[in-house]
């Protein structure tokens, strides 16, 4: 975690500190080594959040766009008791959750039912072959008036299978961090495929991440995903 209590402050790791978890009250000791961004971890225990991940540079870069404020907000379900910790937590109430390491569907599932109204950031360059699976076929996406919209009959000629029947937006970054990669609009861009399909026929939604940034901290939802869920809502109520 990068954020963690002192004297009732939230503050980041630094060499030799100490602090409490925001999200159970338990020690936790900062780890400031060379291979690692710095951070929080429990004492002499795994984190007490299930749902955690290794912090990568990568997470690190994508939470850094956002307010302090927005990062690592303790979500709590008052009902149950139960307590998660979002990556961002935009102050209209959109979760924003990067997702570097395999996710089992079941657990993704769980995730999104608890979040409520996420939206998943996944890391498109951990599996070599995820960019080129997309590159090849990037020629079924077919326009739409909507600009920056298309339609994809075979999703999965496109993008993982874990991601396929996500419940909410699935936004893949193909360009990382790796600065070493040549300029490629496809790859420098976002791709967001949206849930729900039509005949197998996904949405597809093509945006600058400047843009996604840009906008994400101040809407509820994403503008365009907006749109086109309610326009699959009143496609299906029409065709009932």
């Amino acid at each position: 975690m990068r954020f963690a209590l002192a004297s009732g402050q939230r503050v980041e790791a630094y060499p030799g500190g100490r602090a409490k978890c925001r999200r159970c009250n338990g020690e936790v000791i900062a780890k400031c080594g060379t291979h690692r961004v710095f951070h929080w971890a429990h004492r002499g225990m795994r984190d007490c959040d299930t749902w955690a991940e290794k912090e990568t540079d990568w997470h690190r870069a994508w939470k850094n766009n956002f307010p302090a404020e927005c990062q690592e907000f303790v979500q709590h379900d008052e009902q149950s008791g139960e307590k998660h910790i979002a990556d961002v937590r935009t102050p209209p109430g959109l979760v924003i959750e990067f997702q570097h390491s395999p996710l089992d569907p079941l657990e993704r599932a769980t995730r999104e039912r608890f979040y409520g109204n996420v939206v998943w950031v996944v890391d498109g360059t951990r599996l070599e072959r995820d960019y080129p699976r997309f590159d090849r076929g990037k020629g079924d996406l077919r326009p739409t008036k909507i600009q920056g919209c298309f339609l994809l009959a075979s999703p999965d000629k496109c993008f993982p299978a874990m991601w396929l029947d996500s419940s909410v937006p699935v936004i893949f970054d193909f360009r990382g961090v790796d600065e070493s990669q040549p300029p490629d609009a496809h790859r420098d861009g976002l791709w967001c495929l949206l849930p729900g399909r039509a005949g197998g026929t996904a949405w597809v939604v093509g945006m600058l991440r400047e843009q996604f940034v840009e906008v994400a901290p101040s809407r509820p939802q994403l503008p365009v995903v907006q749109e086109i869920l309610a326009l699959m809502t009143e496609i299906r109520g029409g065709g009932a």
